[in-house]
């Protein structure tokens, strides 16, 4: 039989909240909800909504962020994709559209305020919430967030050992990551200690030693 966590995320993939309800102008597309979750994840990915190719491929991180974002983690393709593992659960869980400028718009404020809590009730394993970008922090961090992104992330250490604070993965943000040597000196060996920890060691091959 369908489980509560099966029923709403039906209802999230057949939501149509943003067209019919809208905060503001409608979504200007037709939605196509991107999460993965399941009862067993121990780590959850925040993001902020799916860009122009997730929303094309209806899986989340199918571009170039998603291959950052997996050698940040420390994980194959696999295992970043093995549901019973890791849950991704972005900010808005369909494509915003663009601006004039060719830049994904926020996420859709639908989402988080219709569904989000209710969801994340139904994930009672996870132990690390993988905290991407200003809007999920602003959410997930609350009045612990600092001012801007780099000062919430430069105080990864401030929110215990359930929430690792992180830029986004986007190429955008190379000049962030150039400027900031320390995240990927100190923050990254911490984060790939974690998620190991959490969904265990790779399989070991069957061939040769």
């Amino acid at each position: 039989m369908p489980t509560r966590l099966d029923k709403l995320v039906a209802d999230i993939r057949a939501c149509r909240i943003c067209i019919e309800e809208p905060l503001g102008r409608p979504l200007p597309h037709e939605p196509r909800p991107v999460l993965r979750v399941s009862p067993t994840a121990r780590v959850c990915i925040v993001g902020q909504a799916p860009g122009t190719k997730v929303h094309a491929s209806g899986a989340p991180f199918t571009d170039r962020s998603g291959d950052r974002l997996r050698e940040w983690m420390g994980v194959t393709s696999d295992e970043f994709y093995d549901v019973s593992k890791i849950a991704i659960v972005p900010m808005g869980f369909c494509f915003p559209g663009q601006d004039a400028k060719g830049g994904d718009l926020p996420p859709r404020r639908e989402c988080a305020l219709h569904w989000r809590a209710d969801l994340l009730k139904l994930l009672p394993r996870i132990e690390l919430t993988l905290v991407i970008g200003q809007y999920a922090q602003a959410w997930h961090l609350g009045a612990g967030a600092k001012d801007n992104l780099t000062q919430t992330v430069a105080a990864w250490r401030d929110y215990g050992p359930g929430a690792i604070p992180l830029p986004h993965p986007s190429w955008r943000n190379n000049a962030w990551i150039r400027k900031n040597p320390w995240f990927d000196r100190d923050v990254l060996p911490v984060l790939r200690k974690k998620i190991r920890g959490l969904i265990g060691e790779p399989a070991k091959s069957q061939g040769g030693k």
